[in-house]
């Protein structure tokens, strides 16, 4: 089993038809400005992809028992995805206001005061059937709950599982950057698998080569149009993005989150410590292209809609 771990909550985005420049007002529905609500959250999304490729997926998370934390674990739960780890409170789902640009790339503005999931406590051990953690994004900024989610990564690595993050950076829900980023460098020892954006690596300011020898057994760098690469300490392989009809990105790199930890799972049984840096080229080609052919499917839809297994081919 694979365990998710962060936040679940509601992206509203623009409704089709809707101009970029007037995504950020919500009006009567087919009408400029109009925004959808649509289940997601960087873990959200990863588990729910992982359960549509077909990988046995746990979401751990503290949900709203609000209509909108019901709709989340009911999405979740059409896909397969286990929700038993998930703990629930009464409090409101936490929003976030996507506003696409002309290219299609999104970002945010989100509302997180008093929401749910900042409240998430450390849960008990985890299932023995667990094979891999994968944590990140908004989980890991916002307290208490994040120094929860970093007590987690810390707790599992140290027992043996495999972890992966993805930091995911929201800048405007950061404080203090650099603590931040010290705090990032403190979590590397404690990572299997590290995924971030290019451009997350220049907001953190340091040198993926230098990351990969600080822990992790493989760093995996999203390029955008210019496809992924992934450094490890026997060598560094890039692939080309899959060409695709871009609607939006919302999703796409919790898309290739879940993708790479698929097929490393299932096509190369390397869910385990040390286990990466067994990997050569031609294993890490094929990785990184399944998941630049999944993140390719989920670009041409609107909204964070991963792709199921039968969508991606082998």
């Amino acid at each position: 089993m694979i365990v998710v771990a962060g936040e679940a909550l509601i992206d509203l985005v623009p409704a089709p038809g809707t101009a970029p420049d007037t995504a950020g007002s919500a009006t009567e529905p087919g009408s400029p400005g109009a925004l959808l609500p649509r289940r997601g959250g960087g873990p959200y999304n990863t588990a729910l992809a992982l359960g549509r490729l077909g990988s046995r997926t746990a979401f751990c998370s503290r949900v709203s028992s609000d209509r909108f934390g019901t709709d989340l674990l009911r999405g979740l739960r059409a896909d397969g995805v286990d929700t038993t780890l998930v703990q629930r409170g009464p409090e409101p789902t936490t929003l976030a206001v996507a506003e696409i640009g002309e290219d299609g790339s999104a970002g945010y503005r989100f509302y997180v005061e008093g929401t749910a999931d900042r409240l998430f406590e450390l849960p008990g051990p985890l299932p023995g059937d667990v094979r891999a953690l994968s944590l990140g994004t908004c989980s890991l900024v916002l307290e208490p709950g994040a120094g929860a989610y970093e007590a987690l990564l810390r707790r599992e690595s140290a027992r043996g599982v495999f972890t992966t993050l993805d930091p995911n950076i929201r800048a405007d829900l950061i404080t203090d950057p650099d603590a931040y980023r010290e705090r990032f460098r403190s979590w590397l020892p404690y990572v299997g698998l590290l995924k971030l954006s290019a451009e997350d690596a220049a907001w953190l300011g340091g040198d993926p080569a230098e990351w990969a020898a600080a822990g992790p057994g493989a760093v995996v760098v999203t390029r955008g149009g210019e496809g992924l690469t992934v450094l490890t300490r026997s060598g560094t392989w890039s692939v080309p993005a899959e060409r695709a009809d871009v609607v939006d990105t919302i999703g796409a790199g919790d898309t290739v989150n879940a993708a790479l930890l698929h097929r490393l799972a299932t096509r190369h049984d390397a869910l385990a410590p040390g286990a990466l840096e067994k990997l050569g080229a031609e294993a890490w080609r094929d990785v990184l292209g399944y998941a630049a052919r999944a993140a390719a499917v989920t670009c041409s839809r609107r909204g964070a809609q991963p792709p199921y297994a039968s969508e991606i081919g082998d």
